[in-house]
């Protein structure tokens, strides 16, 4: 039987996380007590059973300690209990902007500012953290790539390494990123804005990246960046690193930055066991409001 337990952090996506796996098999079960979790699962890992996955939610609502949560599934994982720990989370300005805009009241800020209900959550939920198989941060994620994620890890039953890759176009005029690890600046490129028929396009656009691909400078160096790239992750990976950020910038954001971008992701979406993912911030039409829970 595989037994997932689902955690993380109030708004990172748990509950959504929670229905895509109970829609490819698995059977749920959210916010149970403490108290229970030993029963519960003595129940299920019944010989011959009919239940062969099985997912389970816990969070702070169930117990704002979390310490009797956190004591139960090492008293599991003690008396040779098998399970998987998917943990999900946001960085905290996306956490804070997801319950502002839904005006809900975060689970241990009832009386108080968001920000400190998600700063005490992120101290109550360190040690579980620790102990997770998997971390997935939905902080850009559209709720496609956490399926394409959550299918690679649990059906597909790919290779995982806790890192997701974030390749993001951005422009200057708009401010750096200020989640970006790595900042790549591509205005030595020439700028298609000043080219009439390419001004109202995009690097989405075929004509921009048959115009931005085409000088020899884009090419040289999209590979330099790959080769370091290829380097870099690897050693991220084994230092525990569970989130990189590459941001590709240009002045406004919308031609030379997101034809690299797209060229970065699409010539290294396979090469390796991370998550990774395409983001363009000063272009971006898609909402992440369904991933509040």
């Amino acid at each position: 039987m595989r037994f997932v337990v689902v955690t993380g952090m109030s708004g990172g996506g748990k509950s959504t996380a929670l229905k895509m796996l109970e829609d490819v098999g698995f059977y749920c079960v959210d916010n149970l007590p403490a108290s229970l979790i030993d029963k519960f699962v003595e129940l299920i890992t019944v010989p011959n059973g009919e239940i062969t996955k099985v997912a389970l939610g816990l969070d702070v609502r169930a117990d704002q300690s979390f310490k009797k949560t956190t004591e139960a599934l090492r008293n599991l994982k003690a008396k040779g209990y098998q399970f998987e720990i998917l943990f999900m989370e946001a960085s905290e300005p996306v956490l804070i902007k997801r319950y502002k805009e839904t005006r809900r009241i975060h689970p241990l800020a009832v009386d108080g500012r968001v920000e400190d209900g998600v700063r005490k959550e992120q101290k109550v939920l360190q040690d579980t953290r620790k102990m997770a198989d998997y971390v997935i941060d939905t902080s850009n994620l559209l709720t496609r790539e956490l399926k394409a994620e959550l299918d690679r890890i649990f059906v597909q039953n790919e290779e995982y390494n806790s890192l997701m890759v974030t390749i993001m176009s951005f422009g200057f005029k708009h401010g750096i990123p200020s989640d970006a690890d790595l900042v790549f600046d591509v205005r030595f490129l020439p700028n298609p804005f000043y080219i009439d028929e390419l001004k109202h396009k995009t690097g989405n656009d075929k004509e921009v990246q048959d115009y931005v691909m085409g000088f020899e400078e884009a090419e040289s160096f999209l590979q330099k960046l790959i080769d370091m790239l290829l380097f870099l992750i690897p050693n991220y990976i084994k230092e525990g690193k569970y989130r990189l950020v590459i941001a590709i910038g240009c002045t406004g954001g919308k031609h030379r930055s997101v034809t690299l971008a797209n060229e970065l992701y699409n010539r290294m979406k396979d090469m390796g066991h991370y998550g990774i993912k395409l983001y363009h911030r000063d272009m971006a039409e898609s909402s992440l409001q369904d991933l509040q829970r």
